[in-house]
């Protein structure tokens, strides 16, 4: 499916060739600057930025929401220590759901839904890793923001502004991102009128895989394994002739430098550990001097790891990070498809044999 357009769509625009990225119209360029993470979902789902009241009345409602039922807490603790925190979340919302006595899915009920499963998955992720690790649960803090109290519950200590801000980017770069692998999923899943949580559920599932969400963990893995910028060059040759990906380059849609990774490499050189920020553009270099000519440049993976390291985000939950901010583009293209919902049901070309025979098991050899 490659190129093909399987909807139209007003809330998210791809320049590939420019590399410009555009939420309802407006540059993603400037949003991180000037806006945050609950402004932009705001913007996503209704269209429009808000009004000052509004948008407060929106970050209460978020605030408000955050706290999880008791049984979910429960089950936090039931679950194997060695179950990756992607396959944790899936589970959690997925008993979310069936705490949930209303299955309907309509256009209010997806943003009434969506209110609480956004501000719920922070708590979620945060306290997932804290359980794990033998610490205690740390309830939210309604007075924070999304971002801080996300720190705030994973660290038990409040960030610094420049943190806060930091991981507010980040949310608003992951925030959506078109029909990619998972809104796809979650479109798909919503056309058959199922519900809110089966839809999300399968988007997290989509994205939990190496080639989508998963490549945040792997980019900075990979820095981490080549350790000093001379020993970069090598590295890259060594991947190119074994066949393996460099993790964080090349892109389905963006054949120039995504838009997204350059405002992440500016937060990763002012708050990264300075030896992986320079390995990390030393392999930049190559992909662009090497690459470039085949359209694959970094792409907005490439540099987020570092910054996730910076803020004390240990690496296994890069990809429930990234979910935390793709849940506002996923519950936004849900609620825009079923104004007008129809079956998703693609077909293959089918290129086997017909008309076969079939043999008795006592004649086959």
């Amino acid at each position: 499916m490659e190129g093909v357009y399987v909807d139209t769509s007003a809330i998210c625009y791809i320049d590939g060739k420019g590399g410009k990225l555009y939420y309802r119209g407006y540059d993603v360029e400037e949003l991180p600057e000037r806006s945050s993470y609950e402004e932009v979902v705001y913007l996503l789902w209704y269209g429009r930025l808000p009004k000052k009241k509004e948008l407060e009345e929106f970050k209460k409602n978020l605030a408000k929401n955050r706290f999880l039922p008791g049984e979910v807490l429960e089950l936090m603790d039931k679950l194997p220590k060695s179950v990756h925190p992607m396959g944790a979340l899936r589970t959690i919302i997925s008993y979310l759901g069936n705490l949930d006595g209303e299955p309907s899915l309509s256009t209010g009920d997806v943003y009434q839904k969506g209110i609480s499963v956004t501000a719920k998955m922070p708590t979620i992720i945060a306290n997932l890793w804290r359980t794990k690790n033998g610490l205690d649960y740390v309830e939210p803090k309604t007075e924070l923001g999304h971002a801080a109290n996300f720190l705030y519950m994973l660290r038990g200590e409040e960030p610094t502004l420049r943190e806060e801000k930091s991981l507010d980017v980040a949310l608003i770069l992951y925030a959506e991102h078109e029909i990619n692998a998972s809104a796809f999923t979650v479109m798909t899943v919503g056309s058959t009128l199922s519900d809110y949580y089966s839809a999300v559920v399968a988007g997290i599932g989509a994205l939990k895989g190496p080639l989508h969400g998963g490549a945040v963990e792997e980019a900075l893995n990979q820095f981490i394994e080549v350790g000093s910028p001379e020993r970069a060059e090598e590295w890259f040759w060594e991947t190119l002739r074994s066949g393996k990906r460099i993790m964080g380059a090349g892109h389905r849609v963006y054949k120039t430098y995504d838009p997204r990774a350059r405002i992440f490499k500016n937060y990763a050189r002012e708050l990264g550990n300075p030896r992986l920020f320079e390995v990390a553009e030393r392999i930049e270099e190559l992909v662009e001097t090497h690459l470039a000519e085949k359209g694959v440049h970094v792409n907005v993976d490439y540099w987020a790891g570092i910054v996730f390291h910076a803020l004390g985000i240990p690496p296994e939950l890069y990809t429930t990070v990234f979910a935390m901010g793709r849940i506002a583009g996923w519950t936004a293209h849900l609620a825009e498809y079923l104004t007008h919902n129809r079956l998703i049901r693609p077909r293959l070309k089918y290129v086997g044999e017909i008309g076969k025979r079939y043999v008795p098991i006592e004649e086959r050899e």
